[in-house]
């Protein structure tokens, strides 16, 4: 266990960073959110889900990702950035 401890220091590094940027995207998104809200635009753009998780999973396949695993991600990415400019919306 002991060899694995500096691959585990990179890993909860490598973690922690993800999450700041989820943090940074999530953001982002509320911005996004109160534009939507303003100008009575659809918080779910289909064409706009499709470009973003098949611009990822193909950027991941070229790195050795497995695309499958990347389009889940950011299924659920995607799926918290719509609850969240859903949320925005029922308030204006």
């Amino acid at each position: 266990m002991e060899r694995l401890k500096p691959y585990r220091a990179k890993i909860d590094a490598l973690d922690d960073q993800i999450v700041d940027l989820l943090i940074a995207r999530m953001d982002i998104v509320r911005e996004v959110g109160e534009v939507k809200a303003r100008e009575q635009i659809a918080t779910v753009q289909e064409d706009r889900v499709v470009e973003v998780r098949e611009r990822c999973a193909e950027r991941g396949a070229k790195k050795g990702l497995n695309p499958g695993m990347v389009r889940k991600i950011y299924t659920i990415i995607i799926d918290e950035a719509h609850e969240i400019e859903q949320a925005i919306a029922s308030k204006s």
